[in-house]
């Protein structure tokens, strides 16, 4: 377990990047609700998703 005395470095660094002290923001379309934090993490899978059906693997067109 990590302490907030014994460790201070570690723990800013573990520490969230935003105030999640806070409620969520959400968008509403209809009957779909969906979180921003849930939106933009599905952005960059489809993102990542669309790089790796683009990009040739390596060393793959050489060979046949």
């Amino acid at each position: 377990m990590f302490t907030a005395g014994a460790h201070p470095a570690l723990t800013s660094f573990l520490a969230a990047p935003v105030n999640l002290d806070r409620p969520g923001h959400y968008l509403h379309w209809g009957v779909i609700q969906l979180s921003v934090a849930n939106l933009v993490v599905i952005a960059v899978m489809l993102a990542l998703f669309a790089l790796a059906v683009l990009l040739p693997f390596p060393g793959g067109r050489g060979r046949r």
